[in-house]
């Protein structure tokens, strides 16, 4: 394998500089920029070494640049997180007026975003070793939230053109607006007194069902209860689900078309004290939603021209969101 002494020499220097500023910066060290860039690159290149390099594998002559992927990956988490700027050439506006002399290598605007759109698979997987590493120990693994929120590439009135093979035409019935693009869908492990934690996040075409979703991918957790809304409502389902996996699904009552007056009535007291109790152990996850648009501005994809862009968008974001945890850790 060849070995680049640069990138080596990059290494080495920046972890004499974590380990100088953790002796140094003890209280104001998560409001400090050199010590959470410092931090992030460090932990960028720890998880690049275990796993992420195997995303981001090169078989030309050019495998060993002089801006790394570590170094790439860094700026991009870096501005979004701390500078809160999205926009890819206002990401390398601002690294090539402020961070320069951290990364002399930074080269020009065409090249990195060429380089960033390469990197959606390791945005990919890091989200996953975040959300794992960092999991709150307070976290309940018997009580889970879920529920999806729109990624919108363009309006419902236009023809989505836009990475036809992962996209399509959705409704939200929430913002009761239709729309083309993607639906994010979370599975989270209840907190008591802070935001749910994701346990899984999955993209997927908008037009997906979230009941369909949930069959496929998380109806088989065993010794769970889910916290769900009123779209997850099949009586035999849930009833095998109990029985093979003793996992079951709490949602709002949903009201029966046809049902008489008297019936409604009658069971109404005890509905609406049901309904209010599951809809206040599911608020959190909504946000949750909340908190990761305002942090990320995730669901804003209409800027987005390819499919690699559009999942380097949705799982940067993410990746800049929840890489907040290793600074509050």
């Amino acid at each position: 394998m060849k070995i680049n002494l640069l990138n080596l020499f990059k290494r080495l220097i920046f972890s004499i500089l974590i380990v100088n500023f953790n002796e140094i910066i003890l209280n104001t060290k998560s409001n400090n920029k050199d010590y959470k860039l410092v931090k992030l690159y460090d932990y960028v290149c720890k998880k690049f070494d275990e796993q992420l390099q195997f995303e981001s594998m090169r078989f030309s002559n050019n495998n060993t640049p002089k801006l790394t992927d570590q170094e790439i990956v860094t700026i991009y988490l870096f501005v979004m997180e701390h500078q809160g700027i999205f926009k890819m050439n206002k990401i390398h506006q601002f690294a090539s007026e402020y961070l320069l002399s951290w990364f002399p290598d930074l080269g020009s605007y065409q090249a990195f975003n060429r380089r960033i759109n390469r990197l959606s698979n390791v945005m990919n997987t890091l989200v996953s070793m975040i959300l794992t590493e960092f999991t709150p120990k307070e976290c309940s693994t018997k009580f889970s939230v879920l529920d999806s929120m729109p990624i919108v590439t363009c309006s419902g009135k236009r023809s989505g053109k836009v990475a036809p093979e992962i996209t399509d035409k959705g409704f939200c019935s929430t913002k009761s607006m239709y729309y083309y693009g993607m639906k994010l869908h979370a599975l989270g492990f209840c907190n008591p007194t802070k935001l749910p934690h994701p346990e899984q996040i999955i993209f997927t075409a908008a037009s997906v069902n979230d009941f369909a979703l949930f069959k496929e991918a998380w109806s088989e957790k065993e010794n769970r209860t889910f916290f769900g809304d009123k779209i997850y409502q099949s009586k035999s389902f849930f009833t095998d689900m109990y029985a093979n996996f003793n996992s079951e699904m709490l949602t709002p009552v949903k009201a029966v078309k046809g049902m008489p007056d008297v019936l409604k009535k009658f069971d109404r007291a005890a509905n609406d004290l049901y309904s209010r109790a599951v809809s206040k152990i599911r608020q959190p996850i909504e946000a949750l939603f909340s908190w990761l648009i305002e942090k990320s501005d995730i669901q804003k994809a209409s800027k987005v021209r390819s499919t690699k862009g559009l999942n380097l968008h949705v799982y940067g974001r993410l990746a800049a969101a929840f890489i907040t945890l290793l600074f509050n850790s």
